[in-house]
């Protein structure tokens, strides 16, 4: 678990399902360190901005007509090829095309993405003097401003736009291309370390690696509302069997039971202060203590062991982390 706060947009990036991190680890190790998979999660704390997924078929056929640049960077007769596309019977020749000229721009020389970031840069410029622009073409010159020639600006009009309210979360699956622009969050993740990058970064890029993992999936990514546990707790739950979060806004001299479950979990204090007490769940006891518990600290909870938590003369906001609770209903 980590607290992110996203001053300037990190790398375009993707995560590789098992089979191949075990494959990657063993070729290099030195860069990949881990044989496992890496899904993820982030719960926004304030409003979130990301990049998940690609867009969908409309929305590749509506850019390619309206961003020229790009238009010109994967060639006429492929745009022309995709603005035919029956959105709804030619799924499967929408995601080879998709990869297809997503690949062609993610190669290109950096002189020639300078060049057509140079052009981009002109004529927003120009047209914001005229229109409000878009979303995505504001975005592009942000990046841009953060990443000059970085193709991380082209390669942000491919992938969904999603801007997370405060408690609001996105789940990312392996081989799914993402990016953190701003704002701050709760991330959760698997063990692994194992990171491919294509943009927006200095840090060393393997662009063929991620283009050949990627599953060009398109379409609007799942907002996550959570599912209220009791009146003051809300739990999170990805489609990843390694993690869930729960996160507790208490007011003022409230106080909430975290249940004793089989594995273990942290929890982190965000703000305000409380009474922190844990006990043994088969005598059903918990033993009263002085445990103070404030803003920034972390707690380590072994399995089986029952919390109780009571606000003091302020709300107390907490995340808890633990090991996904589905995977104890199906033992």
């Amino acid at each position: 678990m980590l607290v992110l706060s996203v001053g300037k947009a990190l790398s375009i990036q993707a995560h590789p399902d098992k089979e191949l991190a075990r494959v990657l680890h063993k070729l290099y190790p030195n860069v990949y360190r881990d044989d496992n998979h890496k899904p993820e999660m982030a719960l926004a704390l304030t409003e979130f901005e990301a990049l998940c997924g690609f867009i969908s078929v409309k929305e590749l056929k509506d850019m390619l007509s309206s961003v020229p640049e790009i238009a010109e960077l994967v060639g006429v007769g492929n745009a022309e090829r995709i603005l035919l596309v029956n959105e709804q019977h030619e799924n499967g020749k929408s995601k080879t095309d998709l990869e297809s000229i997503f690949s062609r721009v993610m190669l290109l020389s950096k002189d020639t993405i300078s060049e057509m970031i140079s052009k981009l840069k002109r004529r927003l410029n120009l047209e914001k003097k005229k229109r409000q622009l878009t979303v995505k073409e504001q975005l592009a010159l942000r990046l841009e401003s953060q990443y000059p020639a970085d193709v991380g600006a082209i390669a942000a009009f491919f992938l969904n736009y999603v801007k997370l309210n405060r408690g609001e979360a996105i789940s990312l699956g392996p081989n799914e291309p993402h990016a953190y622009i701003s704002g701050e969050c709760i991330e959760c993740m698997a063990t692994s370390d194992n990171v491919v990058r294509a943009g927006l970064t200095s840090k060393p890029l393997d662009v063929q690696t991620l283009l050949s993992m990627l599953k060009y999936r398109q379409g609007s990514p799942e907002i996550l509302q959570g599912v209220p546990l009791n009146p003051y707790t809300t739990r999170y739950l990805p489609p990843f069997e390694e993690f869930e979060i729960d996160c507790c806004n208490l007011p003022q001299s409230a106080a909430v039971i975290f249940p004793s479950v089989v594995g273990p979990s942290l929890f982190l204090f965000t703000a305000g202060k409380g009474h922190f007490d844990a006990g043994l769940p088969e005598d059903d006891m918990v033993k009263e203590g002085d445990d103070i518990v404030e803003e920034g600290e972390v707690f380590f909870v072994p399995a089986n062991t029952k919390i109780i938590i009571t606000a003091k003369s302020t709300e107390l906001q907490l995340y808890r982390v633990g090991v996904n609770s589905k995977i104890y209903r199906d033992l």
